[in-house]
């Protein structure tokens, strides 16, 4: 193919991707209802504002970013150290239960719905931001985990060895040598677990009947008989901001999260 193939071929894939997303941020500063002393379609910051000033809408972005942040920090805290056990421990059967992890993250989100949902019920965690961080967990560990072991792998024994041999316990090397050490891979766990909690919308939806609503949530709600579409936009665009932010600081260390100790 031709350079100016190539050129027409990026220019065509980069406007079907764009142009959507173009379309949703000028949507977003655009009233789509007539509100009092605005007409239809007038360009302005009033979705924005409403967004700001609706308790509800406020909430559920605060539950979302609750949830979402509790989620990344139990992630990181139960996958550090049994990513380390796989890198650094044989035992008999490690990998064959290494590789048995990822029927948890493969696994449909439907068809634990329900039991979880009764189980949350009697414990009293439904309708709780707590609730969806711990059942998000269920299927963001193992791929934490799976990506944590790979660029602990990536670090020679004598690594950890020279620290011991220095006076280091292990928590002390854990926090000022091993962490340090492995940290773009720390930021493209976070990266995967930060994404699959904020888009999540099956647990969402079962685990919060009544409260406790995250952002996903109430852009849904927000259909009706007559949608007002560009306060729908305006709610989509800051659901897009932690992502997009989100990439571009993990985005050289992407390809990184996938390398897998053979």
């Amino acid at each position: 193919m031709s350079s100016v193939g190539r050129i027409a071929l990026f220019a065509l894939v980069g406007a079907f991707v764009l142009v959507p997303l173009a379309q949703t941020i000028i949507t977003s500063f655009v009233s789509t209802l007539p509100r009092a002393g605005i007409t239809e379609g007038h360009f302005s910051l009033v979705n924005y504002l409403n967004i700001l000033y609706s308790p509800v809408l406020k909430e559920a972005i605060l539950n979302s970013i609750i949830y979402v942040v509790l989620n990344v920090a139990l992630c990181l805290g139960v996958g550090l150290p049994a990513a380390y056990a796989f890198a650094r421990y044989s035992f008999v059967g490690d990998r064959q239960l290494f590789f048995l992890l990822l029927v948890f993250r493969i696994t449909p989100t439907v068809v634990l719905s329900l039991p979880i949902f009764v189980l949350f019920a009697q414990v009293g965690l439904e309708n709780t931001p707590v609730g969806i961080a711990l059942v998000h967990c269920v299927f963001n560990i193992p791929i934490s985990i799976w990506i944590l072991e790979g660029f602990i792998a990536s670090v020679p024994r004598e690594f950890d060895e020279t620290a011991f041999l220095d006076g280091h316990s292990l928590p002390s090397f854990f926090f000022r040598h091993l962490i340090p050490a492995i940290a773009p891979g720390i930021g493209v766990t976070a990266f995967f677990c930060f994404i699959f909690s904020w888009v999540e919308v099956v647990l969402a939806r079962i685990l919060t009947t009544t409260g406790g609503k995250p952002i996903t949530m109430a852009i849904n709600a927000l259909f009706g008989f007559r949608t007002d579409f560009g306060l729908v936009m305006a709610m989509t665009v800051l659901a897009l901001v932690p992502g997009v932010a989100m990439i571009y600081f993990v985005r050289n260390h992407l390809a990184k999260g996938f390398v897998i100790r053979t």
